[in-house]
């Protein structure tokens, strides 16, 4: 398995912001996942996964760890009668067309979660109503040190949270679904994707959801169009005028331009709701959200 040194992360995530990562490794079958853990364990490197980098948020000055783009049988889909098996690399519109082409519904909720199977898991995914621990049968984790399978109970998933560790990563996802006409499953996501194209700035390079619903008769969304900042812009970096709760990268943005709007958002909502909004976005490298001045 080939090891790559100094590759730029920004080609792999959806806003394409971020610096190069120390080392980039492909592997494709669970024996090379495998090999490259054991590798990053003995040269003592932190370990992250890349998916479709749509969660993703990468530190302008890179990642000094390995990061893993999953490929071959990794990023694979199957059906298995009533089970859709999807490697952790594979991503989420694959195994959907997969499951239509079965006549197994439950996953359209997914169409609106451009990443993958495995990083579904890693966030406990969801959108429309629908999440991963939902559907989840089990699924594969991988580290340095073992493999094996865990129930979604064994995985911790709770909302947008799982409690996976670092180190740890999905190499397969087995989704319990129904049988439901294809037909249908084709209409129900054609209006969930109107829905989503409605409302969200799908043409745009944005990283999804920026901060988590709080638990507040307002979503995060709702929250800071309230805040008036839509459209707030910081260097290359806006948020949205469509949805508030998306940031985009409009004009050469840096990692630390998407900060900066955070950190304001984040100040709004407290002054104005004394809601203290956590962030969805993954992030690599040495990025962080400093706490709120009260």
């Amino acid at each position: 398995m080939k090891i790559e040194e100094g590759v730029s992360l920004a080609r792999f995530t959806t806003i394409g912001t971020g610096g190069p990562t120390r080392v980039l490794a492909r592997p494709e079958t669970v024996g090379e996942l495998e090999e490259a853990l054991r590798f990053a364990r003995e040269h003592d490197f932190p370990v992250a996964t890349v998916g479709l980098g749509s969660n993703l948020l990468v530190a302008d000055e890179g990642y000094d760890g390995l990061v893993l783009k999953l490929g071959g049988s990794l990023a694979q889909v199957e059906v298995r009668d009533e089970l859709v098996v999807a490697g952790g690399g594979a991503p989420n519109a694959v195994a959907l067309h997969r499951a239509r082409a079965a006549g197994l519904g439950g996953f359209e909720f997914a169409c609106a979660i451009p990443g993958t199977a495995g990083g579904g898991v890693w966030m406990n995914a969801g959108a429309y109503g629908g999440e991963w621990a939902a559907i989840l049968e089990r699924a594969r984790v991988v580290s340095a040190d073992s493999s094996g399978w865990r129930t979604p109970s064994e995985l911790g998933l709770r909302y947008r949270h799982s409690g996976l560790r670092p180190g740890e990563v999905v190499a397969q996802v087995e989704f319990r679904l129904t049988p439901r006409p294809a037909e249908e499953i084709k209409a129900i996501v054609a209006e969930l994707q109107a829905q989503r194209k409605a409302a969200q700035p799908t043409n745009k390079r944005t990283y999804g959801s920026v901060f988590k619903n709080p638990e507040h008769e307002l979503s995060a969304g709702r929250m800071l169009e309230a805040c008036g900042l839509k459209g707030h812009r910081i260097g290359g970096a806006r948020i949205s005028p469509r949805h508030a709760n998306f940031i985009e990268n409009v004009d050469g943005a840096r990692s630390q331009d998407a900060i900066a709007l955070m950190v304001e958002a984040r100040r709004r909502a407290w002054e104005q709701y004394g809601v203290e909004l956590v962030h969805e976005v993954v992030f690599l490298g040495e990025l962080e959200l400093p706490p709120i001045a009260l």
